[in-house]
């Protein structure tokens, strides 16, 4: 029985991977569960599951929680707590599934406590890929990719020597908006945004997918988990996301992971590595696929990748300073207080006015707070 936490129990990842755990409860059991704010679907979750340890990192939310009663559970909240609770008990792997640069703190503190981390926070790897690649090797500490992409890229990789690797083959559905051009996507509104075509997924992620940011992020993200250099990372837009990634080897082959759109897979796969075990996944009949198409990706009106190559190119802080703005500018957009192709205009300006350091958990931490004021203050007096 492997023991697991699960730090974002509530959100997309959070709960998917929950399902997992009901799919396989004489391999899967939670010894921690971690979200934010939510109260109602938290309790529930701790009445289910009764991990030893379950902490909210919202203080008012926790204390909406300390008024019910638990069983075997010791119910603890706030920031630290919940960063604490990545290095608690007898955990083997944590899954950090919480959304943005939140992530990196509790993520260092799970893998200085030598557990594995089955990785669905992004933007711990591209904020501080070199520290916690760094840390990692010290720790003797596995990061297992619970991306769709990059899972798919750690199968088609087993057994084959890294050295081999040509390229990374990376796919991207297009989100919601693939084919349209600028003038098309001026006055989109939150709803169609948030309207994915294949994945049901949380609203910042979302909007992440619909401006390809999101695969801006798996560039950076792809380059710390495999080493490779950013000339050997190519996006292919594949809409309709049964191909999940490839790999070319210097022999010319390719090989492929595919399997369909269901992030239960890549979640139980990271859980259970290096283990196969049955899922609840539907399998693919290739008697009814009509067609698997691949594109160019259009990086004149989806602006994000060619931001994340040339950060994720200078290296240091600035990839870090990339993910803040976009974090800030995603979420002034759900606000309303943006449009959707200002979200570019917001990451180009910050990134353009910030310098690179030496990626230091102190200067990295400095980044993400200035580059967020630096968006702030340009969303404040551009709109």
């Amino acid at each position: 029985m492997k023991k697991i936490t699960i730090l974002g129990s509530t959100g997309s990842i959070g709960t998917q991977a929950l399902d997992v755990v009901r799919n396989l409860p004489n391999e899967l059991s939670v010894e921690v569960l971690a979200a934010n704010s939510n109260v109602e679907l938290f309790a529930k979750q701790i009445k289910e599951f009764r991990p030893k340890l379950a902490v909210l990192a919202d203080e008012t939310a926790y204390k909406k929680l300390s008024k019910k009663k638990f069983r075997g559970t010791e119910i603890a909240g706030g920031r630290q707590a919940f960063i604490d609770a990545a290095a608690f008990g007898n955990s083997e792997i944590v899954l950090t599934a919480m959304s943005g640069f939140a992530g990196l703190e509790p993520t260092i503190k799970a893998i200085k406590a030598r557990k594995n981390i089955a990785l669905a926070n992004k933007e711990t790897l591209v904020v501080a890929g070199d520290l916690i690649t760094k840390y990692a090797e010290l720790c003797g500490v596995k990061i297992l990719p619970v991306d769709s992409e990059h899972g798919a890229f750690f199968q088609c990789l087993q057994g084959e020597d890294m050295r081999k690797i040509n390229k990374l083959l990376l796919t991207a559905s297009g989100g919601p908006f693939r084919g349209k051009t600028r003038d098309e996507l001026k006055n989109v509104t939150v709803k169609e945004v948030l309207a994915h075509p294949t994945w049901n997924m949380g609203k910042k992620i979302t909007v992440d997918s619909a401006t390809l940011v999101n695969k801006g992020l798996e560039i950076i993200e792809a380059k710390f988990l495999y080493g490779v250099d950013y000339d050997q990372i190519q996006v292919v837009v594949h809409p309709q996301s049964i191909v999940h990634s490839m790999v070319e080897f210097c022999d010319g082959s390719i090989i492929a992971q595919l399997a369909a759109p269901d992030m239960r897979l890549p979640i139980q796969y990271a859980l259970t590595y290096p283990r196969r075990l049955p899922s609840p996944v539907k399998l693919l009949n290739f008697w009814e696929l009509n067609s698997l198409t691949f594109e160019k990706p259009d990086t004149e009106t989806f602006r994000g990748l060619n931001y994340a190559y040339a950060a994720g190119t200078v290296g240091g802080t600035l990839p870090c300073t990339f993910n803040a703005a976009n974090e800030v500018a995603v979420n002034a957009f759900l606000q309303g207080r943006i449009k959707f192709l200002n979200i570019y205009d917001v990451i180009e300006e910050t990134v353009i006015r910030s310098d690179a350091f030496a990626p230091t958990l102190e200067n990295l931490l400095e980044a993400d707070r200035a580059a967020r004021a630096l968006a702030e203050k340009y969303i404040e007096l551009a709109y």
